[in-house]
């Protein structure tokens, strides 16, 4: 039995499709159905249900599955623990995000100063969280970017980033010159909204719960882009985040004094997991380097 096999099958079990699978591990189909049949030969047993063109994952390639995933990533820790021996500059991180937008500034930065570190970035969609617990726990990513806390056993967080959050109008809106409001007075307004499920729309209703006010939404969408497009196209206001440094958007943002708005990025990691050097520096960068955005927004900043 060869580690690559070991790793051909982790991607055929994951995808559960052969070609697929095939083209993820730049290798021909026919190449990769003879790497998985020989294994199959080895262990005496069949991993997998095949019927027609469809392959699915049967209960002795699932039990074989969470042994190669505890071997791949014990195999993968030492790789990174006998790289840090030679110093972090050369290390590599693995990260997954729901929130790129928010952390590619901070990827810039740490890259100036640590030239030969590597990234490799997963970006995660905000409704999707689930996937991040499971690529901690599998060894697929050293680190969790987001803005909605896993809050899982096993994984430790650090909050690195309170961004004060604002409402987003249009300039020719009635509330676009003034230097900040209550949220009781945007009660029955047309909002711009992300979807019921997602856990920016769940942070924006405890908001307006809050201050007691219910809204008319009357857009609902996936991502900040669409926000930002709707808002300076004049249909609603919305809540997005601020913080120093952030580009001038095409809409006027209006600080909330009541209640408080916030939304809290965290950074995660498997406590159990070995952390490679270069991996601890970066937790500790990203706390150094939001600490300088979280000074209080000027009013001529944001609107």
């Amino acid at each position: 039995m060869e580690l690559l096999q070991l790793h051909y099958f982790q991607t055929v079990a994951r995808m559960e499709h052969m070609t697929k699978a095939a083209k993820e591990l730049r290798i021909a189909q026919p190449a990769l159905s003879k790497t998985i049949a020989r294994l199959e030969e080895d262990l005496g047993v069949q991993l997998f249900d095949r019927q027609n063109r469809t392959i699915k994952l049967n209960s002795f390639g699932k039990a074989f599955l969470k042994s190669v995933d505890t071997a791949l990533s014990a195999i993968e820790e030492g790789k990174r623990e006998v790289s840090d021996l030679a110093g972090m500059e050369r290390g590599s991180i693995r990260i997954a995000t729901t929130a790129l937008p928010r952390l590619s500034k901070a990827l810039g930065a740490f890259r100036e100063r640590y030239p030969d570190v590597n990234f490799r970035i997963i970006q995660i969609p905000p409704d999707s969280t689930m996937e991040m617990v499971q690529m901690l726990g599998n060894g697929e990513v050293d680190l969790c970017f987001t803005a909605a806390a896993l809050e899982e056993d096993n994984i430790q967080e650090i909050p690195v980033l309170h961004a004060e959050v604002f409402l987003a109008v249009p300039h020719d809106h009635r509330l676009a010159g003034r230097t900040s409001i209550s949220l009781q007075e945007v009660a029955g307004e047309a909002f711009i909204e992300y979807k019921a499920d997602h856990p920016f729309r769940k942070m924006n209703e405890e908001f307006c719960r809050s201050a007691g006010i219910s809204r008319d939404v009357v857009c609902e969408v996936d991502e900040p882009a669409a926000v930002v497009s709707l808002v300076s196209a004049g249909l609603g206001v919305a809540f997005v985040p601020g913080c120093k440094g952030d580009e001038k958007p095409p809409y006027a943002m209006v600080r909330i004094e009541n209640p408080s708005c916030y939304r809290t990025f965290t950074i995660a990691w498997l406590e159990r997991r070995y952390l490679s050097k270069a991996a601890t520096e970066f937790q500790s960068f990203l706390v150094e380097y939001y600490s300088q955005l979280q000074e209080p927004i000027k009013h001529r900043d944001v609107i």
